[in-house]
């Protein structure tokens, strides 16, 4: 007689502890900056904050916080912000 094997199936994920298959979604801030205060990069400061609230908006499981700014300061980069 063969054995027979029972699959019991997670039912947290091993990674974050939530129930499988709910969509919990993560709270996500978009950070953008230009290199200098000259009129010029205005345009490059509104263009990163459309195409990240653009980008943050059109995923599921994320949640829109805001975009934060830093005008003007020299040698800074652009990214997002995750709260888990």
């Amino acid at each position: 007689m063969a054995k027979s094997v029972i699959t019991i199936p997670a039912t947290r994920s091993r990674y974050t502890a939530d129930e499988i298959g709910s969509c919990k979604k993560r709270r996500v801030a978009a950070y953008a900056r230009v290199s200098t205060d000259h009129e010029e990069q205005q345009s490059s400061y509104e263009a990163q904050a459309d195409y990240y609230t653009n980008y943050i908006n059109g995923r599921r499981d994320w949640e829109f916080v805001s975009v934060y700014a830093d005008e003007g300061d020299t040698g800074r980069k652009i990214g997002f912000i995750v709260e888990k």
